[in-house]
This record gives C-alpha cells, sequence and structure tokens, in this order.
C-alpha cells in the first residue's frame, strides 16, 4: 500500500521559494506507473492541482503554475519535491502530494488514490 509523506519549512517569506519533499513508501516512483502529485488547497478555496512528475521523470503543470513550479524526483530516496517560486501570501495553503493513477492536467480528485496528510505553508514576512 503506497503511503506518501510531506515535508518541508511551514512559513516562507515573500519572494522566496517554497521547497516541499514527498517521502515514498510502499511503491518506486521510479518503475510505478502512477503519477506523483502535488495539490494545494488554500483557505477556503477549493483542491488546487499543481502537477505531477511521471515515472519516466516528465513534469506536467497546471498552466497556473508552469511558470513558478518545479517537480523533481531522487529515486535514490524515493522521494519528489516541490518548488514554487516567487511565492506571495496567496501561495499559503496546505500542500499534499498524492499518487495520482491517469494522467490528467487538473483537479480530478477520483484520480487521486492515496494522499499524504498534508502541510500547511504560510508565506508571510
Amino acid at each position: 500500500q503506497v503511503q506518501l509523506q510531506e515535508s518541508g519549512p511551514g512559513l516562507v517569506k515573500p519572494s522566496q521559494t517554497l521547497s516541499l519533499t514527498c517521502s515514498v513508501s510502499g511503491d518506486s516512483i521510479a518503475t510505478s506507473y502512477y503519477y506523483w502529485a502535488w495539490i494545494r488547497q488554500p483557505p477556503g478555496k477549493g483542491p488546487e492541482w499543481v502537477g505531477v512528475i511521471g515515472h519516466n521523470g516528465y513534469t506536467y503543470y497546471s498552466p497556473w503554475f508552469k511558470s513558478r513550479a518545479s517537480i523533481s524526483r531522487d529515486t535514490s530516496k524515493n522521494q519528489f519535491t516541490l518548488q514554487l517560486n516567487s511565492v506571495t501570501p496567496e501561495d499559503t495553503a496546505v500542500y499534499y502530494c498524492a499518487n495520482q493513477v491517469y494522467y490528467s492536467l487538473a483537479y480530478f480528485r477520483g484520480y487521486l488514490e492515496r494522499w499524504g496528510q498534508g502541510t500547511l505553508v504560510t508565506v508571510s514576512s
């Protein structure tokens, strides 16, 4: 059974880079057919799909985040990371990692099988 766990700083200053890591157990991100996704949920708003990295290392991003987001992976640690540049207070959200079963460039709850518990990132000076 796949398990995911997010980690990273809970507070980031405006204009800096948000960096989060997702540690995966129960499956290999290098060989699994899953996509490995980042999703966020700002306070009082619905979930926002950020992007994914596939088992082949290809990355796909929501148009809303493509200019600022970068997803990478460390297969030796079975981890994948999200970096979001030039953050503003509007990037304050609970950030989740998840495994995504089907290809998509948007949020579909049914495509996301297992989720991490989520980590709150606050952007504030």
